[in-house]
Order: structure tokens, then C-alpha cells, then sequence
């Protein structure tokens, strides 16, 4: 495994615990279609939340949120009703968040959760 896809992946499983820790029900993790891949989908008392999670080893390139670009959000749209539509048991209002974590060598590892980048029914 290279050391992009390791980071990547070292930090959805610190988003995910995050997420798990805050009583979110996670539903499922790298949903794959056509049209793309979901972080992860999650839900807790009010709407089903599809997650982008952004990691990075340092600020050189700014911060990992700062990658989330109009045209991810919409296709990050797209995919929570492409997940939806397959699921028809998790019904209500979606929302699409990110979670931005920074891995560092000098320290514990910073995140910041960024709730409601969109919502809809």
C-alpha cells in the first residue's frame, strides 16, 4: 500500500472512531458506484449523513478542508441519493458532511467536522 492511500486511510479510521464516539450509527464506509465513492454514510436522530473525510500529513498544501471544491460537493450530492436510492429502508432528510484531519509527526492528530455542507430530502 502506498503512503498516499495509507494516509487516507488512517484517517477515515480516525474519522470513523470520531463519528462512533459522538453516537453516530455508522451504516457503511467506502460505498462504491459508478459515479463514485462515499466515504462513509452515517445516521443519527434526524438525518442520513454521508461523510467526505480529507486527510493530510501537514499545512504545506493548506488545510485538508480546503480541497472541497463545487464539483465534489455536488457529486457528493449525487452519490447520497445513488446510496439512498439502494438503501430505500433509510429514508428522511440527508446531509453531507466532511471531516478535515491533520496527521502530523509532531503531534496527536487534529479534526475538524464540518456538519451541513448541504442538506436535502
Amino acid at each position: 500500500m502506498n503512503q498516499r492511500i495509507a494516509l487516507g486511510r488512517r484517517g477515515e479510521d480516525l474519522a470513523l472512531a470520531y463519528l462512533e464516539d459522538a453516537n453516530y450509527e455508522i451504516l457503511d464506509r467506502n460505498w462504491r458506484c459508478r459515479a463514485g465513492e462515499i466515504d462513509i454514510v452515517a445516521r443519527d436522530a434526524h438525518y442520513l449523513i454521508c461523510v467526505e473525510v480529507r486527510t493530510r500529513s501537514g499545512i504545506g498544501f493548506g488545510d485538508p478542508l480546503e480541497s472541497l471544491t463545487a464539483d465534489k460537493l455536488a457529486r457528493m450530492r449525487d452519490l447520497a441519493l445513488a446510496w439512498r436510492g439502494e438503501h430505500p429502508e433509510f429514508s428522511g432528510l440527508l446531509r453531507l458532511d466532511a471531516i478535515g484531519v491533520l496527521l502530523t509527526r509532531a503531534g496527536e492528530p487534529k479534526l475538524r467536522h464540518i456538519v451541513g455542507l448541504g442538506a436535502r430530502n
